[in-house]
């Protein structure tokens, strides 16, 4: 009997263990603090390039131009089709939002839908032709034009030997005129990150 007892705490005491060395921890942070865990693009990275690429396009001379043109009528800009042309996994979709945020909270431009979300605007006007009452149906052909469409592209280089490994990101951005296909402004971003295992 005591043998049986013994055996039973020893089981315990080893299943504790293991259950303690196998649980996960996990600990909130603050989304704006910068933590590198793998050295992969991340929302840092984000963040930061959208900031520092959205403020070189605000403060170059296309957009004076444009408001002297325009007699003080600020650009309506459509942030279009930016390629993931990286060795990694990157959402740029996440990338789009930091610039349209970026641009919405300085109010010194328009900003319109643009790609899926646009389809779907357009899909529920559609629906609101036969569904919607006259006086609250939106119509067809009163959009907001874009004057200017935002593209580029996320690329990265990877130099390794062994454990270690140097990452270089470039983003790449160019802003056309949609009515002269006249490109007004090209911006790049680098970040290098040394990575050692």
């Amino acid at each position: 009997m005591q043998f049986k007892k013994s055996i039973a705490i020893a089981a315990f005491a080893v299943s504790a263990i293991l259950v303690s060395s196998c649980s996960r921890q996990v600990t909130r942070v603050n989304p704006e603090e910068t933590i590198d865990i793998s050295g992969n693009w991340n929302n840092t990275d984000s963040r930061m390039v959208a900031q520092e690429l959205t403020n070189n396009i605000l403060n170059a001379a296309w957009l004076s131009n444009h408001t002297q043109q325009h007699g003080g009528k600020k650009p309506v800009v459509i942030v279009g089709m930016i390629q993931n042309k990286s060795h990694e996994h990157i959402e740029a979709e996440t990338f789009i939002k930091d610039i349209e945020q970026a641009f919405l909270q300085t109010q010194r431009i328009g900003l319109v839908q643009g790609g899926k979300k646009r389809e779907e605007l357009r899909g529920e006007k559609a629906d609101q032709q036969t569904n919607a009452s006259v006086s609250t149906m939106k119509k067809f052909g009163l959009e907001s034009g874009a004057d200017y469409i935002l593209q580029g592209s996320i690329n990265s280089i990877v130099d390794a030997h062994k454990r270690q490994k140097v990452v270089s990101y470039q983003v790449n951005l160019e802003l056309t005129n949609i009515q002269t296909n006249e490109v007004v402004w090209i911006g790049d971003k680098k970040i290098a990150k040394y990575v050692k295992n």
